[in-house]
């Protein structure tokens, strides 16, 4: 049975995990979920980790709610740089869902987008472990996780 961590912080203004949690039970089974909270976004590398190791998840789905300001953009970016340093170690996916606050124009957006993000890459997370074909055959679509998808670029060179 495969096992795949969410890690989530109460810093984030919506409960993304439980949004990406109901989206992989209307998935399908051979898998359960561990969910780990911890307070900030800087929290979800040593989350993660301990996910791996603790739990043995062969993936990790990191959800968090970065801020509007500049403070908040570089402690993403810190936090992605340590999710990236987990995969290398362990050798396996964490996939990073971040919404930023300023990303919406409003409340009712950001809450949306959010919803979305979450079940997409969760959507995505499930592929990952059992149909990896699945997700070969949409590469190259231009496609989003929330916001609308772009599309492939149309032409040749």
């Amino acid at each position: 049975m495969k096992v795949i961590g969410i890690a989530d912080t109460t810093f984030a203004r919506y409960d993304m995990a439980k949004s990406a949690i109901e989206q992989l039970k209307s998935m399908g089974t051979g898998f359960k979920i561990v969910r780990y909270t911890v307070p900030g976004i800087k929290d979800l590398p040593v989350a993660s980790k301990i996910l791996f190791d603790k739990y043995n998840c062969d993936l990790v789905i990191a959800l968090g709610m970065p801020g509007p300001k500049e403070i908040d953009k570089m402690s993403a970016h810190e936090a992605a740089l340590g999710l990236i340093q987990v995969q290398i170690m362990v050798g396996k996916h964490v996939l990073v869902v971040f919404v930023h606050e300023d990303e919406a124009k409003d409340e009712k957006e950001l809450a949306w987008l959010s919803d979305r993000r979450s079940r997409e890459h969760a959507e995505n997370a499930y592929y990952l472990l059992f149909n990896q074909e699945y997700l070969q055959k949409r590469a190259g679509k231009g496609l989003r996780q929330g916001f609308e998808d772009v599309g492939p670029i149309r032409g040749e060179y």
